[in-house]
């Protein structure tokens, strides 16, 4: 069964592949309005050429004629043999200028229409454009008067009148020939870059747009992986998969965090019972005079006393709340003392070294910072005995070493230990919930919990170092 199978029916007719969708159409169009701009592109230049190329056969036809005519002596043309040369040059009339004479060469004949003027002899690109439609949609008795410079004869300019009907016809013609052999290339054009921007764009964004549905229908449902595009698109997949699967993680954790809360309000109960016969069996011993009950008694009160508070406020941290610290002047040497003995650190076993200034302290709550130590020495503790191997270099059972120092205003506390480090695939993500660094079954709570304390007091919790050699961990608190 696929993934797209184990959607529900809604969903999966609604990720059914479907007809080209807005953005096909929009690109259909986008498509359709480039191909007509390179139609006028194409069909505006070639008609202005055609029109000029026109005009300028028509005056060396003409031209060619007058030379004749002045040829002849006198200049006497007879009016069969004017009209014959007027006909072969397929003008109406002939005028040369020199030095300001103008001279009548082939005499017009009465026109119904004054002659529009076009002076080849001047460069205005907007006007050759325009006069190829003037011809096209003008009057059907319009005339042309030409004018340019003479190429086979002396003078300043020959102009000829020449019938614009002609003209009309043949760049009729001639833009019917362009625009098909043009429609043809700009749609084989069009329908080529419509089917690379489909395959290049459209599909992938298909693609992209599926995947977002089907994560926002099951998220836990595993997607197509992305493909191994190395465009931006192919970056766009990876980065949508990669969040997809953060957004797949969190939402695990949370479900893990539901469990969990469940789970602790089920069993809240009990475990208030049970310190409540705990602390009556504590007032009991508490009046033995034997001096080994005597002497474990604070650390049983210390004990009872933080699990019935921890208790008290579970619930609270099972809707991601802690209680407000509250903050007193702690020494910190007797601090990292009870929270070492707590965690199980004992000269005979995984020892304690200290090195921190005289009557260092801080300003937070006695509870929650113990509880971050603890968790700080405990996790130390358990990382060095799971070891399988220790160096030579590494004297005794292990050793965690507590250092502190003063530093702009904060009080830093640095707990290394000797064990085998925390691997790198988890250091990025070791105080997220349920990550643990550890062999043992913890829960993976313990450092989201001493972060969130810490920075309820302000300060910080962050893992400095890690190696072979060992971790660092380095906690900031006011001073």
């Amino acid at each position: 069964m696929s993934a797209l199978d184990r959607l529900p029916s809604g969903w999966r007719q609604r990720l059914t592949p479907h007809a080209p969708d807005g953005l096909s159409r929009q690109l259909l169009l986008l498509t359709a309005a480039f191909t007509i701009a390179v139609e006028v592109l194409i069909v505006a230049p070639s008609a202005a050429s055609f029109h000029e190329r026109w005009l300028l056969d028509r005056l060396q036809a003409a031209e060619l004629a007058s030379v004749g005519v002045e040829a002849l002596p006198y200049s006497a043309v007879e009016d069969d043999t004017a009209a014959e040369l007027l006909r072969i040059g397929g003008v109406q009339a002939v005028v040369v200028g020199d030095q300001g004479v103008r001279r009548l060469l082939l005499q017009a004949p009465n026109l119904p229409r004054a002659p529009d003027v076009i002076d080849l002899r001047r460069t205005d690109t907007v006007a050759r454009l325009i006069d190829p439609w003037k011809t096209l949609f003008g009057h059907p008795d319009r005339s042309i008067r030409i004018q340019a410079r003479p190429r086979y004869r002396s003078g300043d300019f020959i102009e000829v009148l020449a019938p614009a009907q002609p003209l009309k016809l043949e760049l009729r013609a001639f833009l019917l020939n362009s625009l098909l052999v043009s429609l043809v290339i700009s749609l084989v054009a069009g329908a080529l870059l419509y089917a690379g921007l489909s395959l290049l764009v459209l599909q992938p964004l298909r693609r992209v747009t599926r995947s977002i549905e089907r994560f926002a229908a099951a998220p836990d449902v595993e997607g197509e992986p992305p493909s191994e595009r190395n465009d931006e698109i192919g970056r766009v997949e990876r980065e949508l998969a990669r969040m997809q699967e953060e957004v797949r993680q969190s939402l695990r954790s949370r479900a893990r965090l539901v469990a969990l809360g469940e789970a602790v309000a089920k069993i809240n109960h009990d475990l208030r019972n049970m310190l409540t016969s705990a602390e009556m069996a504590f007032e009991r011993l508490s009046g033995s005079a034997d001096p080994m009950v005597a002497k474990a008694l604070p650390r049983l009160e210390r004990a009872l006393t933080r699990a019935a508070a921890l208790s008290r406020n579970v619930l609270d941290y099972g809707k991601s709340e802690e209680p407000a610290p509250d903050k007193r002047r702690i020494g910190l040497a007797g601090a990292v003392a009870a929270a070492a003995e707590d965690a199980g650190l004992e000269p005979g076993g995984v020892r304690v070294e200290r090195k921190m200034p005289a009557r260092f302290a801080v300003m937070a709550d006695p509870d929650q910072l113990h509880r971050i130590l603890v968790n700080l020495m405990r996790n130390a503790r358990q990382a060095i005995e799971t070891d399988g191997y220790r160096s030579p270099s590494r004297r005794g059972k292990g050793v965690v070493r507590v250092t502190g120092a003063l530093e702009d205003g904060y009080a830093v506390l640095r707990l290394t230990d000797d064990g085998p480090g925390i691997p790198a695939r988890l250091a990025e993500r070791l105080f997220e919930p349920f990550v643990s660094g550890k062999s043992t079954d913890g829960a993976g709570l313990g450092l989201t919990i001493s972060r969130e304390l810490a920075a309820n007091h302000g300060g910080d919790l962050r893992l400095v170092d890690t190696g072979g050699d060992g971790a660092t961990f380095e906690l900031r608190l006011p001073a």
